[in-house]
């Protein structure tokens, strides 16, 4: 059973650094897809960047092109999500989750397939 818990969250003035991590028992080594996603307060929760266990497939959202990268340490069973140049709309509650899959391409698919999910840390990026 994967059970993630996220944590790194907190409060950063604009333009900013933070450094998410997800890890847990159960953490996936392999044939897995892991993402980042957020949710800001009165919106829809969106897709921030995911990863295949294998480290290919990078994919990120348009809006954190540039600025965030997501990375995978099998040896700490960790997924990060390096969050830079921060602004005040990347505020929100962050969450790492995770579904089986050989299919890499699938992991920028869509929240409907990534049936772990963490229960969020929070960023709140001040102007």
């Amino acid at each position: 059973q994967v059970q993630l818990m996220e944590s790194g969250g907190g409060s950063v003035q604009a333009g900013g650094s933070l450094r998410l991590s997800c890890s847990g028992s159960g953490f996936p080594q392999r044939g897995y897809c892991m993402g980042w996603f957020r949710q800001a307060p009165g919106k829809e929760r969106e897709g921030v960047a995911s990863i295949y266990t294998d480290g290919s497939t990078a994919s990120y959202a348009d809006s954190v092109k540039g600025r965030f990268t997501i990375s995978q340490d099998n040896a700490k069973n960790t997924l990060y999500l390096q969050m830079n140049s921060l602004r005040p709309e990347d505020t929100g509650m962050y969450y790492c989750a995770a579904f089986q899959t050989r299919r890499p391409w699938l992991c920028d698919y869509g929240e409907y397939l990534y049936n772990y999910w963490g229960q969020g840390t929070q960023v709140t990026v001040s102007s």
